[in-house]
């Protein structure tokens, strides 16, 4: 589904709100993903139960920050790893989650401004380039 572009009006409500709807399922598979890789790392790794795996990863994705301390090398760098990840995560799915309501505000904007009608007898500017350098003053 292709976004309108700058000449075409204003999608339907339903369109939009099938838009946001699509980017919204988008959002929490992602999420989904996110905290099953976060879990199989911290069980793995951290050698943590699957509870506190779960709890591990989903405090990390939320920006909370982790419960259990990692003790082993793997589980500090899975757990940096994830964090990294989960931070950079927030933002892109801001992105995906906000672009549509930003894509239709400034389609709107563009829908309100209509730009003046260009009249056919109006020179050009690099007709009047020539006659504009040869009335420059000069020296002497």
């Amino acid at each position: 589904m292709r976004w309108e572009r700058r000449s075409e009006p204003l999608a339907p409500r339903r369109r939009f709100l099938r838009r946001v709807g699509r980017n919204l399922l988008a959002a929490a598979v992602v999420v989904a993903l996110s905290l099953g890789v976060g879990m199989l790392g911290y069980h793995h790794f951290a050698r943590l139960g699957w509870a506190d795996a779960y709890l591990n990863a989903a405090m990390i994705l939320s920006g909370m920050g982790p419960v259990a301390t990692p003790q082993t090398l793997g589980a500090k760098l899975f757990a940096g790893t994830y964090a990294l990840y989960s931070g950079l995560l927030v933002v892109f799915l801001a992105g995906v989650l906000l672009a549509p309501f930003a894509h239709r505000l400034l389609h709107r904007f563009h829908l309100d401004r209509d730009p003046p009608p260009r009249k056919a007898t109006e020179p050009s500017r690099t007709a009047n380039a020539g006659v504009a350098a040869d009335r420059l003053p000069t020296d002497g």
